[in-house]
């Protein structure tokens, strides 16, 4: 590297992030998705992937991806606006508005492409965009990249919302988007509530459904009995339908813009066959056996009970993901490593993924998870709790 500045402040970055015990590794581990994963060649169970229904390794979602490459190859070839597009995708699209409820659907590549496209596309100068503090970075990102003003107000807090949204009653476009289960502490978004005062104020509202759709059937919108009422909905292939990429489901009016607008979309490669044609079948699983989410949502709920009658705070959680919190960012790698050592595998979440002092265990359970699996996570964090906390 020729220009010592960026040599210092990149050694000096690396430098605080290490003592700081922020800095981040890939952890050498294989077979990530699936229920036992390897670490080194050893095999723990796996608690920190988002596979929440396990259908990462299904006979279907597989026979789809290889049916795909069989019938169109390893890729799309250009961006799809270009030559990029295959029947299969176009298939997919009108199947993900069904299970949405919605005129039409567009796909992207990844969760983050699509939130960014959403906002960024929706959003301007002109724009407010009210949002959850607790939002994932892909929403922080589109919203910085639209240039509108980027309103947070605190966490599930209506009330803070509503002050907001009257303080900011004549601007000229006005936008709330949240997740719908927050990824890291697992609790849940008032939709209804966000609906209402979207109402009020002549407000779009987005959601993000990424950790909701398959373990709540569509998404938690549809739970809520609010799906009518949300203009957009976000949605991911690659947590609870077991495969890649997201989809955004909206009126064709909004669609059409986004096909337009979004440069996520314009600019990028389509992905390839093999993930389209997992996607389809992931979605006609989930479609046909609508309660397939009931399992791991039940676990998270035995899960909480067992986890608070041993002194851990779980937080708000009401679904899979189920933190444990620890505080600062040292001990909960220890706790991680402890975890470890007891054959289980879960996330140390660190700030800035999380706030500065709630550094915490991301426990996320799956379906494919036996009593006995459980019982195995009971027992580590018995040990843990002596060990560490």
């Amino acid at each position: 590297m020729s220009f010592a500045g960026y040599e210092n402040h990149i050694g000096n970055s690396l430098r605080e992030l290490r003592e700081s015990g922020l800095f981040r590794q890939i952890p050498p581990v294989d077979h990530g998705a699936d229920k036992f994963l390897l670490l080194d060649g050893k095999p723990l169970l796996n608690l920190a992937s988002n596979n929440y229904l396990g259908l990462a390794g299904h006979p279907a979602l597989k026979a789809g991806a290889v049916s795909a490459v069989e019938k169109y190859g390893a890729s799309s070839g250009a961006s799809r606006l270009i030559s990029g597009n295959f029947a299969l995708a176009d298939e997919l699209e009108t199947e993900a508005a069904a299970f949405k409820d919605t005129e039409a659907a567009l796909f992207f590549g990844a969760g983050f492409a699509a939130n960014v496209a959403v906002m960024s596309a929706l959003a301007d100068r002109q724009t407010v965009v009210f949002a959850d503090r607790l939002n994932h970075a892909s929403i922080i990102d589109g919203v910085r990249l639209s240039g509108a003003r980027h309103v947070r107000y605190a966490h599930n807090d209506l009330s803070a919302l509503a002050a907001l949204m009257e303080k900011h009653a004549s601007a000229t476009r006005k936008l709330v988007v949240t997740d719908t289960v927050f990824s890291m502490d697992g609790d849940l978004a008032d939709l209804r509530g966000l609906a209402d005062l979207c109402d009020r104020h002549d407000a779009l509202l987005v959601v993000d459904e990424a950790h909701a759709t398959g373990v709540m059937g569509p998404g938690l919108a549809h739970v809520q009995g609010v799906a009518d009422r949300v203009d957009v909905h976000m949605s991911t292939f690659s947590k609870g339908l077991g495969s890649s990429g997201a989809f955004v489901a909206a009126n064709r009016q909004i669609i059409d813009f986004l096909r337009n607008r979004a440069r996520p979309f314009i600019f990028s490669t389509f992905p390839p066959p093999a993930v389209i044609g997992a996607n389809l079948a992931a979605l006609r699983l989930v479609r046909e056996t609508p309660d397939m989410g009931k399992r791991v949502l039940a676990l998270g709920d035995q899960a909480r009970t067992r986890l608070r009658k041993m002194g851990l705070d779980t937080g708000e959680s009401a679904t899979p993901i189920i933190p444990v919190m620890i505080g600062d960012s040292e001990h909960a790698l220890a706790a991680r490593d402890a975890l470890m050592r007891q054959g289980v595998y879960v996330g140390a979440v660190r700030p800035p993924t999380v706030p500065q002092g709630t550094a915490r265990l991301r426990i996320s359970l799956r379906a494919d998870l036996t009593d006995n699996d459980m019982e195995t996570l009971y027992a580590a964090l018995t040990g843990l709790h002596e060990e560490v906390l």
